[in-house]
């Protein structure tokens, strides 16, 4: 609000809202989020906690699940930066002045979520010399500069999800978990932090079936099974190939590059830009987008987010019989078409760690 107050009445100035799919994450699939290295328990409390047990904690004011592991610190009007062992607790974060020593006498309090945001760095190499990408700072909720941050980086990402979904589940904790629950309340057999939004009928009860005989039969053959989802998938393209462009006359869609108008696609931006984009909506399984390979320029790239990693794919285009197809896996699955390819992998896993499910939106600028 503060943004939009200053803009003037004439100005073509412009909000965009993006969905980071993994907010509520955490609910659905704690394992994830809380890796067993970086949480311990109080001694009252039973070592064998159930991952949902952790959520629990977290929620109930008078237990918490302590988060504890190495992070780097920028040293307060410094330039350098020091590895120093944490401990998060529902006071604040402390890091140890001796080693990995959790006793009071050893901790020193480093900050406290009440006055403060947490937010995610994601130029912190750059403007501030983090020796990794997986930066995250707190800032006072006081007006102040840069100096008034706090800023630490972690190892890998898992770590630094770990860190900011803890100290989130600290501060905003019950809200949070009220806001994730809101959609289902009233419905019958609802109970809590049992509740995941998915489909009424479980995808591995899905199966394969062959209406082409006098009776059906189910497709027990994972390959045959592969093969009459790309056939059915090419028939359908054929039936539908002709489109109207702009003039509403009819051209033939191989002759045109249609995945440009894809909201999934976004032409030629970096690798690194790739993977900053599908961390902003959110490093959930299924997170994808498709771009033009920069080191090749005839073949693209499907980057794609899979337990808490982004992989890149390339995506090849072959010629056969004077037609040019697209293939993800050395031309054993292929289409005439990214669009194609994309509808395809969100129905079948094939040769993907999962299936694509939600696409980095491109917003035109």
């Amino acid at each position: 609000m503060e943004v939009q107050s200053n803009w003037g009445m004439e100005e073509e100035n412009k909000f965009y809202f993006r969905k980071n799919y993994a907010k509520y994450e955490f609910f659905k699939n704690p394992v994830s989020f809380f890796p067993d290295h970086m949480i311990s328990f109080s001694s009252e409390t039973n070592a064998t906690v159930k991952h949902s047990g952790i959520l629990q904690m977290f929620l109930n004011s008078s237990t918490y699940p302590e988060v504890h592991g190495y992070l780097h610190a920028k040293e307060q009007g410094k330039k350098s930066w020091k590895k120093l062992y944490f401990v998060l607790r529902r006071s604040g974060l402390y890091f140890s002045t001796k080693g990995t020593s959790k006793e009071p006498r050893h901790l020193q309090f480093f900050c406290e979520f009440s006055n403060s945001d947490i937010y995610m760095s994601l130029t912190g190499r750059k403007i501030s010399g983090a020796p990794t990408s997986y930066g995250f700072c707190f800032k006072p909720n006081k007006s102040g500069g840069t100096r008034d941050l706090k800023q630490l980086c972690a190892d890998d990402e898992q770590s630094r999800t770990c860190w900011m979904t803890a100290i989130r589940l600290f501060k905003y904790g019950m809200q949070l978990y009220q806001n994730y629950m809101q959609p289902y309340q009233g419905r019958s057999g609802c109970s809590r932090l049992s509740v995941t939004p998915m489909r009424s009928i479980s995808e591995n009860s899905l199966v394969a079936m062959d209406f082409s005989g006098h009776r059906s039969r189910i497709i027990e053959n994972p390959t045959e099974a592969l093969s009459v989802a790309v056939e059915e998938g090419l028939a359908w393209r054929r039936r539908g190939c002709l489109r109207l462009n702009s003039h509403g006359s009819p051209i033939a869609m191989s002759n045109m590059a249609i995945h440009r108008s894809q909201s999934w696609f976004h032409h030629k931006i970096s690798r690194d830009e790739a993977q900053r984009l599908i961390l902003q909506h959110g490093l959930v399984d299924g997170v994808f987008l498709v771009r033009d390979s920069q080191s090749n320029p005839k073949t693209f790239v499907l980057s794609l987010s899979h337990g808490l990693k982004i992989k890149h794919f390339q995506i090849v285009p072959l010629e056969d019989d004077g037609k040019l197809f697209y293939t993800l896996d050395d031309g054993q699955t292929r289409f005439t078409d990214l669009i194609q390819l994309v509808e395809f992998y969100q129905l079948n896993k094939g040769v993907l760690p999962c299936k694509l499910k939600h696409y980095c939106a491109r917003i035109p600028l």
